[in-house]
């Protein structure tokens, strides 16, 4: 997927104040935690597009997870240890079963870290109880993904 066809859809932006935890010892973050601060961004950002925290959310769909499939990130300015950031968040592809979220880290105003992710509408294997299937993602909660229905 390029930037020419990313169509935007459903956003969520949150702020986060950098801990001491968050970093390695020069007192930026560390990257790997990028990633974490990512996927419970997406969590925040679904519940906000359908109304259900994650575990209310799995089992109205009878899901298994929304699982991670690929993920990335660009890292253009560090953040340290205090400062307070804002991560917008958008949906920018739906398709049958799975979906792309966009994140844009931003710090004082600046594009620190963009990342990426798609994820899976993960259901029963019908087969196999303890095993994941990809499963279609209800009209409903596409359209509101998509941004083409209110929450």
């Amino acid at each position: 997927m390029t930037a020419t066809d990313e169509r935007e859809g459903f956003s969520h932006s949150r702020t986060l104040t950098i801990e001491w935890g968050h970093c390695d010892p020069a007192g930026i973050v560390f990257n790997p935690n990028f990633f974490g601060f990512f996927d419970w961004s997406s969590a925040l950002l679904l519940e906000a597009a359908i109304g259900l925290p994650k575990p209310a959310l799995l089992a109205a769909h009878d899901l298994i997870g929304i699982p991670l499939v690929e993920t990335g990130a660009r890292f253009l300015k560090p953040s340290s240890y205090g400062e307070t950031v804002e991560i917008v968040s958008t949906v920018v592809e739906v398709g049958r079963s799975s979906f792309a979220i966009r994140h844009r880290l931003l710090n004082a105003g600046t594009l620190a870290v963009e990342g990426r992710e798609r994820r899976v509408w993960a259901g029963h294997h019908p087969e196999e109880r303890g095993r994941m299937k990809a499963a279609p993602i209800p009209e409903a909660v596409a359209r509101v993904l998509r941004g083409e229905a209110v929450p």
